[in-house]
């Protein structure tokens, strides 16, 4: 198989099994492990740890699939093992199932030379060979798979040089970006959190020569988490502490918070903990926070403005992607201009409101509630590397209209009230600006959400946010409600913008 060569040597059967972790830690549907060995060479061995972990069960039964030829598991990704040994010709891949299973998980398989060309080229083959007292595995392939599993042993030997390269490794949890986190956990210790925050990709120019990140200044490294964690922490907000840092793979091992979230057992957002948060902001927004923050020593990170350009391309996400799917085709130039004449408006009157330190994401799934703390340690925060220098009101907005969960209009007044209260106390509050700033980002962020939920859609092939839609609708029509954005609220109207759609 042409394309690069890795090598791990494995002293024993715990070593195998870690590296079964840490492809199971890479593996995405549609992807071939190929596994390649003589008798004995630990072929079975590799494939249970790797299943086992993809299960999240160290005792799972994982037979040999000599007999039955291929044996299915459900998990992450649904796992299918063939074993090819006893095929007469490699057509019978078909009666096997084997592009099905390809197109709904992933696939482990022995012998897979008697595949002949039925295997896709992007496959990784791992060569296990009987090396002095122990194993050499020998991976080899090109693409993504193969990078992915790249990826993986580095952040196995990052563990390594933690101190935690014995540590199991699990998934935890990824979102609509590139990064991802790992639950890592060693006996005797309290488990942690692998972030794993590859260098952004920037993609095409889209605006002035420049890729839509670097207008909407979102986080191209983990240097800006590493950067505002240590300002926030600093500040008296429990932010995770980070263990150990490779900013340049851009690797992390931190503190792990919690799992603890702001619904209870059915779902339902706790309004007690949402007042919680309110009151962190109205903390956090009476303190004078840098745009210049250290992430190490030498190294910096400048804070982003949230200015006009920012908020901008962000709203235009609506007209990008939301009108498309309402309308069936690109939205017209006088939408369009009609569009930006009413928000340009409207962004008119952020000039002399408050800015301050902007998480950006503030809401729901990036909030942990530790119960057993009190005053604002309750609230561990994560998902910090995008924030900016913006209005205060964006992030009370991010969390009284929670794009995750529906945040009631009785919620949504108490969490507000929490808030106002908190900065009344402090003092120089001015609620009545506020209140308008809050309603103007509340209508900007959910723009640019029912954008970014239908991109997540069509472009990267995550239908589930679509049920999130009729939620954001609402919460636009709460927004829209303020006198002062009534000729925007026309202008949604007048579009069909916030009418109700089937799924």
């Amino acid at each position: 198989m042409a394309g690069l060569v890795l090598e791990r040597f494995l002293a024993d059967e715990a070593a195998t099994a870690r590296l079964g972790e840490d492809l199971a830690m890479s593996l995405r549907p549609g992807d071939v492990l190929a596994l390649k060995g003589d008798l004995g060479a630990g072929k079975s061995s590799l494939a249970r740890a790797l299943i086992r972990a993809m299960a999240d069960d160290s005792r799972l039964d994982v037979p040999s699939p000599t007999f039955t030829l291929v044996q299915s598991y459900e998990a992450r990704v649904p796992v299918h093992h063939f074993d090819l040994y006893r095929l007469s010709a490699a057509s019978e891949l078909d009666e096997l199932g084997f592009d099905e299973a390809l197109a709904q998980g992933a696939a482990l398989v022995e012998w897979p030379e008697r595949a002949a060309d039925y295997l896709p080229r992007t496959s990784v083959l791992i060569e296990l060979v009987h090396h002095g007292d122990g194993r050499l595995a020998r991976l080899s392939g090109q693409g993504a798979a193969f990078e992915r599993a790249a990826r993986s042993l580095a952040m196995r030997d990052f563990l390594g040089r933690a101190g935690w390269g014995d540590a199991q490794r699990r998934y935890f949890i990824g979102d609509a970006s590139a990064r991802s986190y790992e639950i890592v956990s060693l006996p005797g210790l309290p488990p942690r959190v692998l972030m794993n925050s590859p260098r952004l990709v920037l993609g095409p120019p889209v605006r002035d020569g420049k890729p839509y990140a670097v207008i909407a200044h979102t986080a191209q490294s983990v240097t800006a988490f590493v950067a505002i964690d240590r300002a926030l922490r600093a500040g008296g907000v429990s932010a995770p502490e980070i263990h150990a840092e490779d900013l340049d793979q851009g690797l992390l091992l931190l503190e792990h918070l919690g799992a603890e979230g702001f619904l209870d057992s059915d779902g339902q957002p706790v309004a007690e903990r949402y007042a919680a948060a309110a009151e962190l902001l109205a903390m956090m927004h009476g303190k004078a926070w840098p745009d210049r923050m250290e992430a190490a020593p030498g190294v910096f990170h400048d804070v982003p403005p949230f200015d006009r350009d920012a908020m901008m391309i962000e709203a235009d996400l609506l007209v990008d992607w939301y009108v498309p799917m309402l309308t069936g085709g690109p939205a017209s130039a006088a939408l369009r201009a009609g569009y930006h004449r009413e928000w340009n408006a409207i962004l008119d009157r952020l000039k002399g409101r408050e800015y301050t330190l902007m998480l950006r994401d503030f809401h729901s799934p990036n909030i942990i509630w530790r119960g057993d703390r009190s005053g604002h340690d309750r609230l561990g925060i994560v998902d910090i590397q995008d924030a900016l220098i913006g209005p205060s009101a964006y992030d009370v907005a991010s969390l009284a209209m929670d794009a995750r969960v529906t945040v009631s209009p009785d919620i949504e007044r108490r969490m507000l009230d929490a808030y106002i209260a908190a900065r009344h106390t402090a003092g120089g509050f001015d609620e009545e600006a506020f209140v308008e700033t809050y309603a103007i980002m509340a209508a900007q962020r959910n723009s640019k959400i029912l954008g970014i939920f239908v991109r997540l859609e069509k472009r990267d092939g995550k239908p589930y946010y679509l049920k999130h839609l009729p939620r954001i609708r609402d919460y636009l029509r709460r927004a829209l409600a303020h006198t002062a954005l009534a000729g925007l609220r026309d202008f949604y109207v007048a579009h069909g913008l916030l009418e109700e759609r089937p799924l």
